[in-house]
């Protein structure tokens, strides 16, 4: 195992009880506020619901090559944040990684909100908006997640639960910010540590959070089963 391997992984052994005891104040800021910036539109970016229709207009409304569409689009844009906070070395660490995680996040949560919006979920259910979250944490966390009875089930679940449980908004938030926190501080310190050259860094930040989001992407199209839309 490569030194850039060994010393993510034992940031993340170290850092992710620290997070989890943190993740109330994480989440109240930066995950409700990208997922909320995600659906609504920030900047030049339209909200998820506008740019699933979008989507589908672009390839005459078939939804399956709409998900395509905005797995790639969304890959694109995770590699183009990932690169941009990640060129810095070290000394750069305390402002980008709070940057990587916030672009990160949002970019993600406007994917998986996009999706759920083609497949005919309520953007505005509180359900939704935490079946979209709990993808973030990734297929093989959150069904940890499940086992461990932290979660009562996948996102399928929470979307389609009969009733909204208030408490799983916080549940949900926590973990969402304590894995996003890891992952990120990891990659950086790791990549940066490992080959101390800047520039690198910003290329394999454009790597590492392209592919999270294709995984979550093909994940979140796996996942969330077509409902009659509205």
């Amino acid at each position: 195992m490569s030194l850039a391997s060994r010393l993510g992984r034992q940031l993340d052994q170290q850092l992710g009880p620290r997070l989890a005891e943190r993740a109330p104040q994480l989440a109240s800021g930066f995950v409700q506020q990208a997922l909320d910036r995600a659906i609504r539109g920030a900047g030049p970016l339209d909200g998820a619901a506008m740019a699933a229709e979008k989507a589908l207009d672009a390839h005459r409304d078939d939804p399956d090559a709409a998900v395509s569409r905005l797995i790639e689009d969304h890959v694109r844009l995770a590699g183009a944040q990932g690169f941009v906070t990640n060129l810095g070395g070290l000394v750069t660490m305390t402002v980008a990684v709070p940057a990587n995680i916030a672009g990160l996040a949002m970019v993600q949560c406007r994917l998986v909100a996009a999706v759920a919006h083609l497949r005919g979920y309520d953007l505005a259910d509180p359900r939704t908006r935490n079946a979209v979250l709990a993808t973030l944490v990734g297929e093989e966390k959150l069904l940890s997640l499940v086992t461990q009875h932290k979660l009562p089930g996948t996102p399928m679940a929470l979307a389609t639960a009969p009733v909204h449980d208030p408490r799983l908004d916080v549940v949900v938030a926590n973990e969402v910010a304590a894995e996003l926190m890891t992952r990120v501080a990891g990659k950086r310190l790791a990549s940066t540590v490992g080959r101390r050259v800047p520039v690198v860094g910003g290329l394999v930040g454009a790597g590492t959070d392209g592919y999270a989001t294709w995984r979550i992407g093909r994940y979140v199209d796996r996942e969330l089963l077509p409902r009659r839309r509205r």
